[in-house]
């Protein structure tokens, strides 16, 4: 009963019920929820402090900022958010100046990939049937998926595309220019219970077994270890979980390893067999989509984890 009454007493608050509102539509920064509301820093500080203690908003850091977001489990936070006034004018002028925060951000994102001459959108670079890809990607999943994790998830485009699936997804990738192509995207989607946050996908700053389904597209190319970032795909899948990869299969593009920085020229079915049974993982006859370059979808499922037997 405490902790309701201390998560009721946070919550019972103007501006806090501004915060949760704003954090339940995406993930902020300290400032930029103090543009959006117009208040000091040092008091919305406050405020999000006592939310995050009642466990109504979570903290994610990346880099030198902090992006506040409604924790997965927050169903107390979801009912009074869903007894709000939508019409509220208040609000509505809040939702306003975060749209505008998102449409200001994703420029200054895609200026600055332009700048560098990065091109985000591989599969159009490469001129791959996304369509197909991601059809088959979805058919790889279960229907009903409750926690997904997307690795290298760049623009949020697969999350996008998986979020009718999802109970709650998470997405990450070590580029905080990718991630604020992706925190544009589900805002303007109004994708609230999907996330993004900066991490190492060798060092996932997640729990063990806390998903039911883990994705990774176009991404293992680029690994310098493939089989480190498999294994760590997997630690953080539940026993039984899917895991699904999308990548080239081995074509003689070597202008690619240059012009685009990929580390392998593609994958067989061996290497993947391979690398995911050492992770726990049996992997699953592939599936492949032609074009350009031949891609390759392989679906694995995370073997039950032996008990260790005491010993005697």
């Amino acid at each position: 009963m405490d902790d309701l009454l201390a998560q009721l007493r946070a919550a019972a608050e103007p501006t806090r019920l501004r915060l949760l509102a704003l954090c339940g539509r995406g993930s902020f920064c300290v400032s930029d929820l103090c543009g959006i509301l117009g208040q000091s820093q040092p008091r919305l500080s406050r405020h999000l402090k006592l939310l995050v203690e009642a466990g109504l908003l979570e903290r994610m850091p990346e880099g030198a900022n902090v992006f506040f977001q409604l924790p997965a489990g927050a169903d107390l936070a979801r009912q009074i958010l869903a007894r709000l006034n939508e019409d509220d004018p208040l609000l509505a002028a809040d939702r306003r100046a975060a749209a505008r925060l998102a449409a200001d951000r994703a420029r200054v994102a895609s200026d600055a990939f332009r700048r560098h001459g990065a091109d985000w959108d591989e599969m159009r670079a490469l001129d791959l049937p996304a369509s197909a890809i991601e059809a088959a990607l979805l058919s790889a999943l279960p229907e009903r998926v409750d926690r997904l994790l997307d690795i290298g998830s760049g623009t949020g485009r697969l999350l996008e595309v998986l979020a009718p699936r999802c109970s709650s997804a998470l997405g990450v990738d070590a580029s905080r220019e990718m991630l604020a192509l992706a925190r544009a995207r589900l805002a303007e989607r109004g994708l609230s219970h999907c996330a993004v946050r900066q991490a190492d996908m060798y060092r996932l700053p997640l729990p063990d077994q806390g998903f039911d389904a883990v994705t990774l597209q176009m991404v293992l190319h680029y690994a310098e270890d493939p089989a480190a970032a498999l294994a760590e795909a997997a630690r953080v899948l539940r026993p039984g979980g899917v895991l699904v990869v999308v990548d080239l299969a081995p074509h003689a593009r070597a202008d690619l390893l240059g012009r685009f920085a990929h580390r392998w020229p593609g994958f067989d079915d061996a290497q993947l067999a391979g690398w995911l049974g050492a992770a726990g993982c049996a992997l699953r006859p592939g599936h492949s989509i032609d074009g350009p370059l031949a891609v390759r979808v392989w679906q694995a499922q995370r073997q039950p984890i032996a008990a260790s037997i005491p010993s005697r």
